[in-house]
């Protein structure tokens, strides 16, 4: 990717800031966040008590699972508003306003960082990258989830070369994501990573209402058409997870 793509951080704040008091928001259901929750848990072989960064955390929902998980979690998010209703929801958690390309956190200070799908939103990831990198001890480790651009329903919906693209709740930001972008990008800053791929992620909202009625189809169908084994690469979404390499004694 060119280091010369920047996001455009004004339409992300603008975009995530109007969703704020929106119930849509958290677009997963329950069940699925707990799901989700738990696979970031093994990917990232975390622990009881290890530090954690939910990055790209929203309205809190995630980084409240990850705490039930008996995780020290703190959220960051750039957009104000979604901070602020973080705050007011949940008191006992830290929450922070701030950037994913210029973490407000020192050097070596997290176990673990999550990125829910926070990476689709960035066009160039080398400076994410890099600051991840830095907040992390030694050892410590990454899971991100988004979603995957070979998955034909991804594809259809959220692809603008797509027919039948549809650019409702979409930021200017957002692009689909290949694997192995990802993992080169990972891996050309010294982390050692891999990569699963998932569906069965229920939906419990999108923002097109005129389509929203095919919300339990599309639920069905991504459940059981993406199952066998030979689906995987085509599944909805992509779990890349990497751990940073050990100082060298």
């Amino acid at each position: 990717m060119s280091t010369a793509l920047s996001q455009n951080k004004k339409s992300e704040i603008a975009f995530f800031d109007s969703h704020a008091a929106s119930e849509g928001y958290d677009v997963f259901t329950p069940a699925t966040n707990e799901r989700i929750a738990a696979i970031v848990t093994r990917l990232g072989r975390f622990k009881p008590g290890v530090r954690i960064a939910d990055l790209g955390c929203g309205s809190g929902v995630f980084t409240a699972l990850l705490r039930r998980r008996g995780f020290d979690a703190i959220g960051l998010d750039l957009s104000p508003r979604l901070v602020r209703s973080a705050r007011e929801t949940y008191p006992d958690i830290d929450f922070r306003e701030g950037d994913l390309e210029h973490l407000p956190f020192a050097d070596d200070s997290f176990d673990g960082v999550v990125l829910a799908g926070v990476l689709h939103h960035l066009p160039d990831w080398t400076a994410c990258i890099t600051e991840i990198k830095r907040i992390l001890k030694p050892g410590g480790r990454f899971v991100a989830f988004d979603p995957n651009r070979m998955n034909p329903a991804m594809y259809l919906y959220r692809d603008p070369s797509s027919p039948l693209y549809s650019s409702i709740g979409v930021t200017r930001n957002e692009r689909l994501l290949l694997a192995d972008d990802l993992l080169n990008a990972f891996r050309r800053a010294g982390f050692h990573v891999n990569c699963e791929y998932h569906s069965g992620l229920k939906y419990r909202y999108i923002a097109a209402a005129k389509l929203r009625w095919l919300l339990p189809l599309y639920n069905l169908v991504d459940s059981v058409l993406f199952a066998p084994s030979f689906m995987a690469r085509l599944r909805a979404f992509i779990f890349t997870s990497g751990e940073k390499p050990k100082e060298i004694a």
